[in-house]
């Protein structure tokens, strides 16, 4: 058996597997998966014994740590406009500048955006939310319109803003967790 396919037949572990797993959601968090192409590749991931076919699931996926293209006509990529936590924490509060498109994705974690003193770059502001066992809390200040779309995500603000507010777009995807937006901290 030559080295190349002993290596495809080597049995993967759950580590291996977990490690598919947050590239996958990093693609998806990313915009290079569909929501229902990045459920299809869980499956067949967790369905995986071999390290040949955790490689076919990601095969089309850019490497982990591979370098971005930057935007033609600019010297680097923009930063602060994704954020990943991998069994820890993101937080994001206080007086900080939040992009019209701001991803966040947190793998067997917890997160925390606190959008009451974060500065808005638009009038709508898209945030791109994955939660895979972890839970992911969004505070919103007063006037702020929230829409939400995706799987596992709620949202719990209180009053009517006015026509013209600016609006919170959450997108999300909460695998065993959960993604909540609202305008209030309970206490404990």
């Amino acid at each position: 058996m030559s080295v190349e396919r002993h290596s495809q037949a080597v049995r993967a572990s759950d580590r291996d597997r977990d490690e598919v797993l947050v590239r996958l959601h990093t693609a998806f968090a990313e915009g290079r998966l569909s929501e229902a192409e990045l459920d299809e590749r869980i499956d067949v991931t967790l369905a995986a014994r071999t390290h040949g076919q955790l490689r076919a699931v990601a095969a089309d996926l850019p490497a982990t740590g591979a370098p971005r293209v930057a935007p033609e006509g600019s010297d680097r990529a923009p930063a602060g406009r994704f954020q990943l936590a991998y069994k820890g924490s993101v937080k994001r509060a206080g007086r900080w500048r939040l992009p019209e498109r701001f991803t966040v994705a947190v793998y067997k974690g917890t997160g925390l955006l606190d959008l009451r003193a974060a500065e808005l770059d638009g009038q709508v502001t898209t945030l791109r939310v994955l939660a895979y066992k972890s839970t992911v809390e969004i505070i919103v200040p007063p006037g702020i319109r929230v829409e939400t779309d995706g799987v596992g995500v709620s949202a719990e603000v209180h009053g009517v803003p006015p026509a013209d507010a600016p609006v919170v777009h959450i997108r999300g995807y909460a695998y065993k967790g959960a993604i909540e937006a609202k305008d209030r901290i309970r206490r404990a």
